[in-house]
């Protein structure tokens, strides 16, 4: 059924019959009234009437109708168009229609009983001055000329017009058919403000509003709005409402105890419009959210206990409540505690509870230790010497640690620095019970301590004693001899670098033979011709060897020559003279010659 060029027009298609009534109603429907279109289908007659006028077709060979699809009204949709090409089928229906009735059952409520709509212009009914503005002989000629199109403009938004052209020329004219077009909406003016606004609770609100009067076009959609006061100007939180017959809608993301101004928008296709006043409202309190887990200061027998407000309060804070193991122990406004008289290094569960007028919210449980104590007691080692370089050390742990064991550190000390020096030998994380200790010197005594540590400190134990096996003697000095007389030595010496032992004795060898043994560091050696080159070494004992040192060399001091000085003299020409002479028997020392000459000397004039 189509409405087309003041033609209704009726194609009906049984199986292979195709049967087409036509009605014509010229402009006489364009009155701006309601007009009853009315179409029959009896046996083989097809009729169409609408109001007093009637068209009928007799089709023998039309079968009967069957219905077992959906019913499309106004238009079809596109998808399945290209089934039905030969029906020649136009664009959807533009205006009104109501009363819908079948020949059996009652008038069809189209809202109710549609599967799927798409949108139609219900406010684009024409109105009563239609019949004025839409009859033929009362069109206004908006152009004249050769152009095949023109451009009309000051038109009213959101009205049907219609259009129809006539080609003329010296032999006549000819009429197109009349065109209806619609112009497009125009952006809404003068939204109102919301008329009611309630709190459903914290995080949404209400809003109530009346249908924008003089709206030319079709409301698509209303939008809510809500801004923060005094807050920036941009929208907190807003709804979008396609359904436009409702003038109530909710709003909701808002936060609780919070103000809020609340804006109405309209909107057409063309664009659209927010009320220029806001309608304010104040949101109720609600339970806190994001409430923080309580952190502590820890203490060896007490906790300073300590928490922020809320992430989100939503609300005052009427009260706090700290939770200790189940148990309440602080209720109150403040944000701080101290609890006292706890065992050391002992974990405790806590919980924070924050309370607005609304309700009450629990944070996440935490587990609190109090402060960790060096261990009470550490036993000293066990020492045991394995062999000249290197003892075993073993201990236990302590029995009152208080708190996490983290390492152990040993300290070493020796005799040679007179146990005064304490050297980490060893520190580690690894919480063995037991160390071999290396590279040590044979044959010294050596102090260890153990030191137990954990989060709250070290303690130190008792110092233990080993002596390690001797050994030879090593890195034996050279001795020192010093003359200060033609005929005597004095000469001196050195503990070994690393005795390895007690040093039982020491050996002085001068010209490789022992004239000395005894325990002294030093020997007088005299009746020595004078410059006269010897040369010495150290040994050094324990009671497990001897072990010589480097060989030195060194001569006792000069004296005065004894006996003559024989002289030989040889003249050599009438200035010259050339003498010898020999060395006395007993140089005692390095020789140097003074030659004295006395006489005249030839001298150039």
């Amino acid at each position: 059924i189509e409405l087309k060029s003041g033609i209704l027009n009726i194609f009906l298609k049984t199986g292979i019959i195709f049967t087409q009534v036509d009605l014509w109603l010229g402009l006489s429907y364009c009155d701006g009234n309601w007009n009853k279109v009315t179409v029959i289908k009896e046996g083989s007659i097809v009729s169409a009437s609408m109001n007093e006028l009637r068209e009928q077709t007799l089709e023998p060979h039309v079968q009967q109708l069957k219905v077992n699809s959906p019913i499309y009204i106004g238009g079809i949709p596109p998808e399945i168009q290209n089934f039905y090409k030969e029906l020649g089928l136009e664009q959807g229906f533009g205006g009104c229609m109501k009363d819908v009735k079948f020949t059996q059952g009652a008038v069809v409520n189209l809202a109710s009983v549609s599967s799927s709509a798409v949108r139609v212009n219900l406010d684009g009914c024409p109105s009563t001055d239609s019949a004025v503005n839409c009859r033929g002989n009362d069109s206004i000629l908006i152009y004249r000329g050769k152009e095949q199109s023109v451009y009309e403009s000051g038109l009213q938004p959101f009205t049907e017009y219609l259009y129809r052209v006539v080609a003329s020329n010296e032999g006549g004219s000819v009429s197109s058919a009349w065109t209806r077009v619609r112009t497009r909406e125009s952006v809404p003016q003068n939204v109102p403000t919301p008329s009611r606004v309630h709190s459903i609770n914290g995080y949404s609100i209400e809003v109530t509003w009346d249908k924008p009067a003089g709206v030319i076009g079709v409301i698509e959609k209303y939008i809510l709005k809500a801004y923060e006061e005094d807050g920036p100007n941009v929208p907190i939180a807003s709804a979008e409402l396609a359904d436009t017959s409702m003038l109530t809608g909710v709003l909701t993301g808002l936060h609780p105890f919070t103000n809020y101004a609340v804006t109405l928008t309209a909107c057409t296709l063309a664009g659209c419009t927010e009320s220029l006043h806001a309608l304010n409202i104040s949101t109720p309190q609600e339970a806190p959210e994001d409430v923080q887990s309580p952190t502590a200061i820890s203490f060896p027998m007490s906790l300073l206990m300590s928490w922020s407000p809320p992430k989100t309060p939503n609300g005052i804070i009427t009260q706090y409540t700290l939770y200790m193991n189940g148990v309440p122990i602080y209720f109150g406004n403040g944000t701080k505690h101290v609890i006292k008289d706890l065992a050391v290094f002992t974990p405790h569960q806590f919980l924070l509870t924050a309370c607005t007028l609304a309700g009450c919210t629990n944070s996440s449980q935490v587990t609190l230790f109090t402060a960790q104590l060096p261990p009470s007691h550490v036993d000293a080692p066990v020492l045991t010497v394995l062999d000249s370089r290197t003892i075993y050390v073993q201990w236990k742990e302590p029995v009152e640690v208080n708190g996490i064991l983290d390492r152990y550190i040993i300290y070493i000390a020796n005799n040679e620095q007179n146990f005064t020096k304490w050297n980490v030998i060893y520190n580690n994380t690894e919480r063995f019970l037991d160390f071999t200790i290396q590279q040590l010197f044979p044959g010294t005594e050596y102090l260890i301590k153990l030191a137990a540590c954990n989060g709250g400190g070290c303690s130190i134990s008792e110092a233990s004693t080993a002596i390690t096996d001797e050994s030879t003697p090593e890195g034996v000095s050279a001795p020192k001899a010093q003359s200060y007389s033609s005929d005597s030595f004095n000469i001196s010496w050195t503990k070994p670098e690393y005795p390895n032992g007690i040093i039982t004795s020491y050996g002085l060898y001068m010209d490789g033979v022992l004239m000395q043994n005894s325990s002294q560091l030093s020997c007088y050696a005299y009746g020595l011709a004078p410059w006269s080159l010897h040369s010495f070494r150290v040994q050094a004992c324990t009671a497990k060897g001897c072990a010589l040192g480097p060989l030195v060399e060194a001569r006792t001091m000069e004296a005065s020559p004894k006996g003559t000085v024989d002289i030989f003299a040889a003249v050599d020409g009438s200035k010259e003279a050339r003498l010898k002479w020999l060395a006395p028997n007993k140089p005692n020392g390095k020789l140097t010659y003074t030659v004295f000459v006395t006489g005249l000397f030839y001298a150039d004039q």
